[in-house]
């Protein structure tokens, strides 16, 4: 577990948030937005098999992630829906309501991951569409089958807050940083899928399988990757830490130089790795929404 700190009513209040602290993470966030008050559920479906995802025959890296869908009603009677993937307890991705033919438009994805120096929080918006139709079944239970159309994409963010210890970052400020922290995700998240990596991996496997190649300066000697120091290799001290950019300059892409070397990849890592992640994992994700799924109403 990880502490967060943060000031409410003049007091330091500490919560701890971890990846499968999921309540934790969200109501922080339905506090601080309010929207704890402001939308309530009507129905709420899951994938219903054993491996909690009803969706037999398909590989094991879709299978484990399982969904949750919630039909929602705000105050002013506005009718919305939320995706929310197991696998990414800091993710909801919002639509509008089905139409009377089940169709409907995908809104935003929000985002609220914890670290152990605060938070960050955001509104991302998609561009596509989906279907979302209930049907009775024979024995009285309710089903429904969900799908997103291929090919969703994400926009860009619109809205966003950062904690980094006790300063609350807002406004212009805020979307400047999580667009740019975007930017190097999606930078770093496509050189590691040049590599051929693992998919389907929760995030404590992905974060064994790549902190020691991303980092072998803050890894044990025996996890570095093999000549990852030569002859000739230059030091350059940034963040506290020694980076070996004859190594950067091996093995990363040249977009990626700066960014390791300066220290700001390691400042991404520790503040958002859940987002790194996430952005890892979308491929598999996104082809899995565009699978028929098969949902159960359990309320």
């Amino acid at each position: 577990m990880r502490p967060l700190f943060f000031r409410a009513g003049g007091g330091i209040i500490t919560m701890l948030l971890c990846a499968g602290c999921v309540s934790m993470v969200e109501r922080t966030g339905l506090v601080l937005d309010g929207s704890a008050r402001a939308e309530r559920t009507q129905a709420i479906y899951r994938t219903h098999d054993t491996n909690g995802t009803g969706m037999a025959g398909m590989e094991t890296k879709i299978e484990c992630y399982g969904l949750e869908l919630r039909r929602m009603r705000n105050r002013d009677g506005e009718l919305s829906m939320v995706i929310m993937p197991r696998r990414f307890p800091s993710v909801q991705i919002r639509t509008t309501a089905p139409d009377a033919a089940g169709g409907f438009l995908l809104v935003s994805l929000d985002y609220l991951g914890g670290n152990e120096h605060g938070w960050n929080e955001f509104r991302l918006d998609l561009f596509g569409s989906g279907t979302f139709t209930p049907a009775e079944t024979g024995d009285g239970e309710t089903m429904a089958r969900l799908s997103v159309s291929p090919g969703f994409e994400p926009v860009q963010i619109s809205f966003g807050r950062i904690r980094r210890y006790d300063t609350r970052i807002t406004g212009g400020e805020a979307l400047l940083n999580l667009r740019n922290r975007h930017e190097r995700i999606m930078a770093l998240t496509e050189w590691m899928h040049t590599r051929a990596p693992p998919a389907g991996m929760a995030l404590r496997d992905f974060e064994r399988h790549w902190k020691p190649i991303l980092f072998p300066e803050l890894a044990r000697q025996r996890n570095r990757p093999q000549a990852w120091f030569l002859e000739g290799d230059v030091i350059t001290r940034a963040e506290n830490v020694g980076w070996n950019t004859g190594y950067t300059e091996r093995v990363f892409p040249e977009l990626l130089w700066n960014i390791r070397n300066s220290g700001t990849m390691l400042r991404d890592w520790e503040e958002a790795l859940e987002w790194i992640h996430l952005k890892h994992e979308w491929p598999i994700l996104a082809a899995q929404l565009s699978r028929e799924i098969v949902l159960q109403r359990v309320r």
